[in-house]
């Protein structure tokens, strides 16, 4: 098909609970990103033009060929914002590990929302004024304006309507994000058969492992180190084996392995390998596989080297996990 007398698809890009890192990278594009609005006319992006949601309400459903969703469900203006562009979407993607994981909020899971508030608006720990704290609407002088309000913990995009892929990543590789965009358009060409529903796109199946160019022997560790403490960081010799808390034996493959070829353990943003239901168990496995310990002092002193272990152990997949947060 000629790019004189191919289809422009249409194409939708949200932000709800995240960072914007994900629009970023799709930024990073560059000039491959002008090349891409050949064949992709954005006709919803709050963060790159100017839209409105009466805009996308005024459209018709399914007008909207693919929509790429990134950020989780904080708030009822995100979840009223999924459930409305998956009406106007015919492909509703879960883009980056906030959409499909829950990410870094998904930690907040596991206080309830008063005990947030507590904590951003004590002025003894922030730079707030006493008293300070969102309640109600507010008369201002373009009208009555209202906060959204905080649902009771974060949710993936999967858990709140029905999503047709997921695209990994914190963000997602800019790379990888062209690959996704152009099987799509091949796909809706009629080039090439679409994904099968619920496919992982823009990443692997393997392990960060399998594209890690480090050595690897037979893992034995005896304590977990925490980076800043090594004097300094062996370049070849793989990082678990140094005892870095490495997530690279339980995530996904895709990402190129930069952390660990950095010099850095991976943290696992690209999510669980493929058919893995938990990461954190699946880490948590990995781990038990590899620590030399047995008694329960010596055990408890191999866990002290992780300060954090729910951060550790899922620091993208809480709200996504078995535990969701531990909270319903």
């Amino acid at each position: 098909m000629t790019t004189e007398t191919a289809t422009r698809y249409k194409l939708a890009i949200y932000w709800a609970a995240a960072c914007g890192g994900c629009d970023i990278a799709i930024l990073n594009l560059g000039m491959t990103l002008i090349e891409l609005t050949e064949r992709w006319e954005p006709v919803f992006w709050p963060a790159g033009i100017d839209g409105k949601r009466e805009d996308v309400k005024a459209m018709a459903d399914k007008e909207i060929d693919v929509c790429l969703f990134d950020g989780g469900i904080r708030t009822d203006e995100d979840a009223h914002m999924a459930e409305l562009l998956r009406a106007k979407s015919k492909v509703l993607v879960a883009f980056g590990s906030c959409a499909s994981e829950g990410c870094i909020p998904g930690l907040a899971n596991q206080r309830p929302v008063e005990s947030v508030f507590a904590a951003v608006y004590d002025p003894e720990l922030n730079d707030v004024e006493p008293g300070m704290h969102p309640d109600g609407p507010w008369e201002s002088p373009y009208g009555l304006l209202e906060l959204p309000r905080l649902e009771t913990r974060v949710r993936t995009l999967a858990q709140v309507v029905d999503v047709d892929y997921s695209v990994p990543g914190c963000p997602p590789e800019t790379e990888r994000i062209a690959e996704v965009l152009t099987t799509v358009t091949a796909a809706l060409d009629g080039d090439v058969p679409l994904p099968p529903k619920g496919a992982v796109l823009g990443a692997g199946v393997s392990t960060v492992c399998d594209e890690c160019t480090r050595e690897r022997g037979v893992k034995t560790i005896k304590e977990f180190k925490r980076i800043q403490t090594l004097a300094e960081v062996d370049p070849n010799l793989c990082l678990l084996e140094q005892g870095l808390p490495c997530c690279g034996p339980a995530a996904r493959d895709g990402c190129g392995a930069k952390c660990p070829a950095a010099g850095a353990p991976c943290i696992g943003c690209y999510g669980a390998t493929e058919g893995v239901v938990d990461f954190g168990a699946r880490l948590l496995s990995a781990y038990a596989s590899v620590v030399d310990a047995s008694e329960p002092e010596d055990i408890e002193r191999v866990l002290a080297g992780l300060p954090d272990t729910v951060g550790q152990f899922y620091r993208f997949s809480l709200a996504d996990s078995l535990l969701h947060g531990g909270r319903s």
